[in-house]
């Protein structure tokens, strides 16, 4: 199986390109890329992964899925362009700045036949994975809150456009996740805070679900805050689950280090960034789930060659999407939106 790449900026040098090149019976095929800069990495990452001007000469040079890792704005036209080769397609999220252009593309994929899957590579963190755990052996009883956050302090992220701003970015990690848990929202309240008058790209958001389910999800995403919250709170009625930090995945993609090159250490987390189990004055460690980001690759090999279920269905993508218009609509007309 080959797989081919489209961008090698941050997301698709760190948080694509090693887990395509550790994956048993796949080849990481080419990667498209113009830039002078992105080629010399390219060829220092890995000199025998060729570079291609455009997604139809990589498709001509013979792949079997591609993955697309380029700014928001031009996500949508390489997208279809894949579907139209009939290439299956892996995007990132957002794979579309609103929901009904995210309905437009999955309609495409589905009239052609195409796969089309979303990067929604959080579901296979370490804490993610744990939660699940907990609530599925239910060991917090019945889930009332669920408080996730990914905050960061980082000036630079301010005001950047790739992503969509940081409701988009961060957010759609965090919608899709509590959507996971905790199924369908019917009302979603939203703040957001602007670096601008012009009020385009946030930097900042908190987020209220209310699901159908009866669960309350409050979720908050910056990259101006200077104190973090934990990344994750669960309140059941027969206790509380909480952990810090971020998911150690990411540094790891950041230093160079990869499924291959880590093997069986890889997502690993040590002890003392394991979370608590709480309920009255009790207090214990949980040991953290094993975080595999390369699950998701995995899947989508297995999905392709063997006619498994697609990783990430691009239609839960659009219904993320759907939230996430909801709760701009709610920072912006300061109402909550009902779905």
């Amino acid at each position: 199986m080959k797989i081919g790449l489209i961008g090698y900026g941050k997301g698709g040098r760190f948080f694509h390109a090693p887990l395509l090149a550790s994956l048993p019976g796949a080849t990481f095929a080419g990667v498209v890329t113009r830039s002078a800069e992105r080629r010399q990495a390219l060829q220092k990452d890995y000199p025998k992964v060729a570079a291609f001007d455009s997604l139809a000469d990589l498709v001509a040079a013979g792949i079997d899925a591609v993955v697309i890792s380029t700014p928001l704005a031009s996500r949508q036209a390489l997208i279809l362009e894949a579907i139209e080769l009939g290439v299956p397609v892996v995007s990132d999220k957002p794979f579309a700045p609103n929901a009904e252009d995210a309905q437009a593309l999955v309609d495409v994929a589905e009239r052609r036949g195409v796969l089309l899957s979303v990067y929604q590579n959080r579901r296979w963190d370490s804490d993610f994975l744990t939660v699940r755990k907990l609530i599925d052996q239910g060991v917090l009883g019945r889930i009332t809150r669920f408080e996730s956050r990914v905050e960061r302090y980082s000036p630079s992220s301010v005001g950047k456009e790739s992503g969509g701003g940081i409701l988009r970015d961060l957010g759609s990690h965090l919608v899709d996740q509590a959507l996971l848990l905790f199924g369908p929202a019917q009302r979603v309240y939203a703040e957001l805070e602007f670096a601008t008058p012009e009020k385009q790209v946030d930097h900042g958001f908190f987020v209220s679900l209310t699901h159908a389910s009866g669960v309350t999800s409050h979720l908050w995403g910056s990259c101006l805050q200077n104190a973090q919250g934990p990344r994750f709170r669960v309140n059941g009625s027969q206790g509380c689950y909480t952990v810090d930090g971020l998911d150690g995945q990411e540094a790891a993609a950041l230093a160079g280090l990869s499924p291959k090159s880590e093997g069986e250490r890889w997502g690993v987390e040590e002890h003392r960034r394991w979370g608590w189990f709480e309920q009255g004055e009790h207090r214990e460690r949980v040991a953290s789930e094993r975080g595999c980001w390369d699950e998701f690759y995995r899947q989508l090999q297995d999905a392709l060659m063997n006619q498994g279920r697609n990783p990430v269905d691009a239609r839960e993508a659009v219904t993320s999407t759907t939230v996430l218009d909801a709760a701009r609509t709610s920072a912006l007309e300061g109402r909550v939106v009902a779905l």
